[in-house]
């Protein structure tokens, strides 16, 4: 079985004391996700988030290695896919410019509600380890 390696972030602002997601609707599946991409030959994991989050977003951001969770699964086409997930902060207003051939849509979401609108189950076991994480951190 082809393993294909992928790396991406749950971003985050705290916007008047509440941490907000960034998710993004694919333009392909429409499933709603978190950025992510491909790692390429010439980058490490954490290069391949800080790419893939400013073709998908234009959003600049700084990965925050203190979190590292894999997510695993099998795709349609019969590769094993393995992808590693970061935290990054980015300030609250932001512009988010979305990739149109890659998202359909994208909005900042509160845990409860972002865990209502993410697709995968896997996700939502990313981002509720993420949220303590986070909260830690940030003391909230």
């Amino acid at each position: 079985m082809v393993t294909e390696y992928a790396s991406g972030a749950v971003v985050y602002q705290i916007r008047h004391g509440l941490v907000c997601y960034l998710l993004l609707q694919s333009a392909t599946d429409n499933f709603w996700g978190l950025p992510k991409g491909h790692v390429e030959e010439h980058e490490n994991k954490v290069q391949t988030a800080i790419r893939e989050i400013k073709e998908e977003t234009d959003l600049d951001t700084k990965i925050d290695t203190g979190f590292e969770q894999k997510v695993e699964y099998d795709m349609k086409n019969g590769h094993h896919k393995d992808v590693t997930f970061y935290v990054s902060r980015v300030d609250d207003g932001v512009e988010v410019s979305r990739q149109e051939e890659e998202i359909n849509s994208y909005g900042w979401f509160e845990l409860d509600e972002a865990l209502d609108t993410l697709t995968y189950d896997n996700l939502k076991g990313l981002l509720t380890a993420a949220d303590k994480y986070i909260r830690t951190k940030e003391n909230l």
